[in-house]
C-alpha cells in the first residue's frame, strides 16, 4: 500500500508505478486515473482523522456531508469497500471497490456486488426481511416516505418475482435472473463520472507523459 499511518495524509508516499499499473490492469481505470484516485483518497483520508486511511466517518461525510446519519445502505456500502474488515478503507480497497461502479464494468460484476449488499447476514441468500430492510434503507436514502402497506406491497411483489424456486429465499442464480429482467435495479451501481476521473477532478496531479509512455 505504501500508506503509513505515522505520516500526515498530505505527506504519504504515492502508491508507486508498480501498484498503479497493477490496479489499472485489474480495473477499468488507467494509470493516470489511479493516481487521480490516490489524490481523492488522500483528501478523504485526511478530512477528519489524520491517519492516511479513509475511516468510516470520513466515508460517511463524503457521501452525506454529515457523520451522524444512520443508514443501513451506507453501512453495507462501507462493508463492501472495507474488504479486509479492519474498520477503514485502504487505497487498493478503495480503487478495487470503486471500480465496481465504473460504467465499463460488466453487469455480471455489478449484479454479484449488489447481491452481496442485500445479503445482510452473509448466508449466500437474500431472505425476505433482508430485502425489506434494504428497501427501507434505500427509501430513506432517497428521502421517500411510503406507507407501511405500500412498502409491504413492494417487498412482496419483488420477493415473489425473484424467488422463482419458491423456497423462501433468493439465491445468486435467482437474483441474476431477476436483475436481468429488471435492469433498473443496477442504476445505483453505476457512477457515470468515473468514465474520466482526470476530467472530473482536474485539480488532481497527473502522472507525467514520460511515465505513461513506459506502459
Amino acid at each position: 500500500m505504501g500508506c503509513s499511518s505515522s505520516k500526515p495524509a498530505d505527506q504519504l508516499d504515492e502508491p508507486g508505478l508498480e501498484i498503479s499499473r497493477r490496479l489499472a490492469a485489474r480495473t477499468p481505470f488507467t494509470v493516470n486515473e489511479v493516481e487521480s484516485l490516490y489524490e481523492l483518497y488522500k483528501k478523504l483520508g485526511s478530512s477528519i482523522v489524520q491517519d492516511g486511511h479513509i475511516q468510516k466517518e470520513e466515508f460517511q461525510y463524503a457521501l452525506f456531508r454529515n457523520t451522524s446519519k444512520q443508514n443501513l445502505f451506507f453501512d453495507r456500502v462501507f462493508d463492501m469497500f472495507d474488504v479486509n474488515r479492519d474498520g477503514h478503507i485502504e487505497f487498493e480497497e478503495f480503487v478495487d471497490s470503486l471500480s465496481v461502479f465504473h460504467p465499463r464494468t460488466p453487469n455480471a460484476v455489478k449484479i454479484k456486488s449488489a447481491f452481496k449488499l442485500y445479503d445482510l447476514r452473509h448466508t449466500g441468500y437474500i431472505e425476505r426481511e433482508e430485502l425489506k430492510d434494504m428497501v427501507l434503507a434505500l427509501l430513506k436514502e432517497s428521502d421517500l416516505a411510503l406507507s407501511d402497506d405500500v412498502v409491504e406491497q413492494i417487498v412482496n411483489k419483488t420477493f415473489n418475482e425473484a424467488d422463482s424456486k419458491s423456497d423462501g429465499k433468493i439465491d445468486q442464480e435467482e437474483w441474476e435472473n431477476y436483475v436481468e429482467k429488471n435492469p433498473s435495479l443496477l442504476k445505483n451501481m453505476t457512477l457515470p463520472y468515473l468514465m474520466d476521473i482526470t476530467l472530473s477532478f482536474p485539480s488532481f496531479v497527473m502522472r507525467t507523459e514520460a511515465d505513461e509512455s513506459e506502459l
